[in-house]
């Protein structure tokens, strides 16, 4: 049976965790490079869905093949390519070096795109002919790779904003405001605080971005892109907030194993890496379907590549939740572990704490 000394010392620790919450909010909130940060991150969103309608340049190129599909095109605003045959076409549409090829059809011609309808093509025609499509989709294979980075690097940058926990961390220790606080607070509140500051702000900053995709989509012209992309926001959000947990708990401990700010290089190492892998790896293997769903699984990279596979139609509603099931299991198992190792190593100074000492000073 729970006490009534248990619960006020819940009610404490929770009090405690959210003062150092809204202190570490507070502080970053007040940061003009927080702000110039996000100001940027939105500014390149609408950059990247604008900027490709407004610099295209040039009438759309196709290749055609034979006589027939020749004539159709003549004096008609097209970057035209004559090739031998059907297959040369084909992979010239494949390879992206043209936007369609017009090919001989029994009493005409037809259109050939690569996974959308190659509208432009279509209207410049003076007849409006059959469409066939070599991978059929909702977007195009350019916009989905926008899409995939777009995702990825914005895990990047939240992911790489963590390292403000570290550096505040280093900053507590190095000037000594850290035996202040562990006096008016336990250390497992200051880590739970910390990582819960920084979360909300990542969720916001979340949020900022979830309400500028849509409009950004829509100033450059991209509305199918739109309806493909808001569902995939939908789990790109929680899975992102829970990765930022996951990896909030380690530059807590990055940072607190070392005891000034020119150490904290030599700590940080190994989340970095963690940061990185997963914008690499799913920006690499995008087209390879297999690769991707191994990646989707991953707890460090589930937060990236399981949205990338729910926008590309590549994953089941099961497959996300059990990915995002994994990807908690997995938070809490790290948060659990990093509070061991933050609570061994806050209150140690000098040189760098190794992680087995600081295993062992919290015991």
């Amino acid at each position: 049976m729970t006490s009534v000394t248990d619960l006020g010392e819940d009610a404490s620790f929770w009090a405690q965790t959210r003062l150092v919450a809204a202190r570490e909010i507070g502080t970053f909130l007040r940061s003009k490079g927080f702000w110039v940060g996000l100001v940027l991150i939105v500014a390149g969103l609408f950059a990247a869905a604008v900027l490709p309608s407004v610099f295209a340049g040039g009438p759309p190129s196709v290749a055609v093949v034979g006589p027939a599909a020749a004539q159709t095109v003549s004096g008609v605003d097209l970057d035209v390519r004559e090739v031998a045959d059907v297959a040369a076409a084909r992979e010239l549409v494949r390879s992206g070096d043209v936007d369609a090829a017009i090919l001989p059809d029994a009493g005409g011609i037809r259109v050939l795109g690569m996974s959308s309808t190659p509208t432009e093509v279509v209207q410049a025609l003076s007849t409006a002919p059959p469409v066939e499509l070599l991978e059929p989709g909702a977007v195009g294979h350019g916009a989905q790779q926008l899409v995939i980075m777009v995702f990825a690097l914005v895990f990047f940058l939240i992911g790489m904003g963590g390292i403000a926990i570290a550096q505040s961390t280093v900053t507590e220790k190095q000037t000594r405001i850290v035996e202040i606080l562990v006096v008016t607070a336990p250390v497992r509140a200051l880590l739970a605080g910390k990582v819960l500051g920084h979360t909300a702000l990542a969720v916001g900053q979340l949020v900022v971005l979830a309400v500028a995709a849509p409009i950004a989509l829509s100033l450059g012209g991209q509305t199918a892109l739109l309806g493909v992309v808001a569902p995939a926001l939908g789990w790109f959000v929680p899975f992102v907030c829970a990765g930022f947990v996951l990896l909030a708990a380690m530059w807590a401990v990055a940072g607190s194993v070392v005891s000034r700010q020119e150490d904290l290089g030599s700590s940080m190492g190994l989340v970095m890496l963690l940061v990185m892998g997963p914008y690499f790896a799913v920006m690499f293997f995008s087209g390879n379907a297999s690769v991707l769903a191994v990646l989707s699984y991953l707890p460090f990279s589930a937060a990236v590549a399981m949205p990338v596979r729910m926008f590309t139609g590549e994953a089941q509603t099961w497959e996300a939740l059990l990915s995002l099931g994994v990807l908690c299991a997995s938070v809490v198992l790290v948060v659990l572990l990093a509070s061991r190792l933050y609570s061994g190593a806050l209150l140690q100074m000098g040189g760098k704490v190794a992680l087995r000492r600081a295993w062992r000073s919290a015991a």
